[in-house]
């Protein structure tokens, strides 16, 4: 395989204060996303799984799936804010999901805890992206399976465009939300051939990464 180039390694930062506010009212409007990927999942999983969503922000994702069976889920977030923003929100819901702060990189969980984990739109931001591959084979049990979900590097702008487009934000939503990816998120997202590159030294026994629109989902199982 050839050796591609990554972005340069640097630190884990999670979003804090207003920042974190701000993203949990954007994605907000985007609610239906969430609750179709909820319904997806759920359909995937069998009663009592365990669930470990990396990165939840806001709780979304994991609150929607708590709302459709029986499950031990578990939210990881890197921010202090997202944390307690999504306990109090699951607190509303009137659902069971425990939230926790740690880095995707070294995760403060044990071993093969897990039967399932989601990472969505938040893995071209980890520092170290390999350790965390690492450290998200290392907390699922054997057999157990992981979906992350995640903006393709090598989309196009007009691809951008029409995706920021059919999300349903305000204009001033769409218009921030459009630099953002231009501006911010683009530079940090990885290609499919960039995603195998990373997978090669992990110990999950099968992967595959697939390009749907202008995102990847990347199939893993231990």
């Amino acid at each position: 395989m050839t050796t591609l180039a990554m972005p340069r390694p640097r630190r884990d930062s999670g979003m804090e204060g207003m920042v974190a506010k701000w993203y949990a009212a954007n994605t907000a409007e985007m609610m239906n996303q969430y609750v179709e990927l909820a319904q997806r999942i759920a359909g995937e999983l069998t009663a009592g799984s365990s669930v470990l969503e990396v990165a939840p922000g806001p709780g979304y994702f994991s609150i929607e799936l708590a709302k459709r069976g029986h499950y031990s889920i578990t939210g990881l977030d890197l921010s202090h804010t997202f944390v307690e923003m999504a306990a109090k929100r699951a607190a509303q819901a009137g659902v069971n999901v425990r939230f926790v702060q740690g880095s995707a990189s070294d995760m403060p969980l044990p071993a093969n805890s897990f039967d399932f984990l989601l990472c969505r739109a938040a893995f071209k931001n980890f520092g170290q992206p390999v350790a965390a591959l690492q450290e998200m084979c290392r907390v699922l049990k054997p057999g157990g399976r992981a979906l992350i979900i995640d903006l393709r590097g090598d989309a196009s702008p007009n691809e951008i465009r029409r995706q920021v487009n059919d999300m349903g934000l305000t204009r001033v939503n769409r218009l921030l939300t459009q630099l953002a990816f231009r501006h911010f998120l683009l530079r940090r997202a990885y290609t499919k051939q960039q995603f195998e590159q990373m997978l090669a030294p992990t110990s999950f026994s099968q992967s595959q990464v697939t390009e749907s629109g202008v995102g990847l989902e990347i199939s893993m199982t231990k």
